[in-house]
């Protein structure tokens, strides 16, 4: 996980039992989503009102690394 991510989630407020159930069991998953080839996953987290979380993640390094972590409120 990068410093960024670390530094997001803390602002944020975003638990890290969240994150774990988006990586593991997402709602959709975007390969190659952004310019950067990085992967998005998304889950809706009723714990926090049925919003969307989406978890970038590098997969383009071992390990695959979690580059940043927000509610996407563009997602419907």
């Amino acid at each position: 996980m990068t410093e960024h991510a670390r530094y997001q989630i803390q602002k944020r407020k975003i638990l890290e039992s969240w994150i774990e159930q988006t990586l593991l069991y997402p709602e959709r998953v975007d390969l190659l989503a952004d310019i950067h080839g990085n992967t998005h996953y998304l889950k809706r987290i009723q714990d926090f009102g049925d919003r969307w979380l989406r978890v970038i993640v590098n997969p383009n390094i071992e390990p695959n690394r979690v580059v940043t972590v927000f509610f996407d409120r563009r997602v419907k």
